[in-house]
């Protein structure tokens, strides 16, 4: 079994991450400086034996440094991030400290993990792999769908910008250092532990939010947007799948369904789950969104062996009776 350091490990994604790994008899190391994660998502995963978690900032010089020399790490699952595309735009400074500079904390641990496995040259058979959550933002507004991991990337805010420059700077160094690299980039990710107070929290979860309240959902736009849902227990598989399958190459891979879901679509569901709450309310629509966005699923089911299992209705029925 592996030993995997999960950046990121107390936010939504991170935490159901680790609990996957601990799940297939993985060791986890986690770390978060709870910027964004919250100490209650680890409650499961700090049950387990093999789990253990350590409070630093992952763009910080010295955490990821320190922890790699005193454990043996055989996968980074980097998380971590700035994940607001408005926020990007409106704080760019620290768009680039939390998503390229902490990449690069990320390819320094690995180049260390792997001179501690004896991998430090291109040619080693036992690497270090490395996971990178990277975002379909990468292919900005592109009108060529389904994405194929092939598409041209465009980004159009300084998060999806941030997010290309990371695998490049991930695929390049991991090349050159001997540690492989794994870039998954995540579609429009929900389900449990999605923070709805957050202005910048994922559409789902703010829905949800505001009908619970019985108030309004704002749709910034006129709804005819697409986006492809996946549920975070399928990233959570992705993830794990990524960092522990054997002989996996270098690259990137779309973790989506392959299925479009408009807003209207959407909030016609969600309605259904809250019945007499409000019609939602139209507002305009926001810089840096994208009008369509739907992956192509192909390339992880051929390499990872990865396929959604979550049904959208199936993962919003989950989403509500959770908060």
């Amino acid at each position: 079994m592996s030993n995997v350091l999960v950046t990121g490990a107390a936010g939504f994604i991170g935490s159901h991450t680790c609990e996957a790994l601990l799940a297939r008899g993985h060791g986890v190391v986690g770390v978060d400086n709870f910027r964004s994660g919250k100490r209650e998502n680890l409650a499961a995963a700090q049950r387990h034996a093999s789990f253990r978690f350590v409070e630093g900032d992952v763009a910080g010089p010295d955490t990821l440094r320190d922890l790699v020399r005193d454990t043996r790490i055989d996968a980074i699952i980097h998380l971590a991030a700035l994940v607001s595309v408005p926020q990007s735009i409106t704080e760019p400074d620290e768009n680039f400290r939390l998503n390229v500079l902490a990449t690069q904390r990320v390819v320094d641990a690995a180049r260390q993990a792997s001179a501690a496995l004896g991998g430090n040259t291109a040619t080693t058979k036992e690497r270090v792999r490395v996971v990178f959550a990277s975002s379909a933002a990468v292919y900005g507004d592109n009108p060529e769908l389904p994405l194929t991991e092939r598409s041209e990337t465009r980004p159009i805010s300084p998060y999806g910008g941030a997010k290309l420059a990371s695998e490049a700077l991930l695929l390049g160094q991991g090349a050159a250092y001997g540690f492989s690299v794994r870039c998954l980039r995540y579609f429009n990710v929900f389900g449990p532990r999605q923070d709805p107070k957050s202005p910048y929290s994922g559409v789902i979860s703010i829905f949800c939010d505001r009908l619970r309240a019985k108030a309004a959902p704002a749709i910034f736009g006129d709804g005819g947007q697409t986006r492809d849902f996946v549920s975070v227990h399928d990233v959570a598989r992705a993830n794990t799948l990524a960092a522990t399958t054997p002989g996996l190459g270098n690259g990137v891979t779309n973790i989506c369904t392959g299925k479009p879901t408009s807003l209207n679509q959407l909030a016609a569901v969600l309605g259904r789950e809250f019945a007499g709450a409000p019609a939602p309310r139209h507002a305009d629509e926001r810089p840096g969104d994208i009008r369509h966005s739907l992956g192509s699923p192909d390339r992880a089911r051929a390499e990872l062996g990865f396929t959604a299992e979550v049904s959208l209705e199936t993962g919003l029925r989950e989403l509500v009776r959770s908060q």
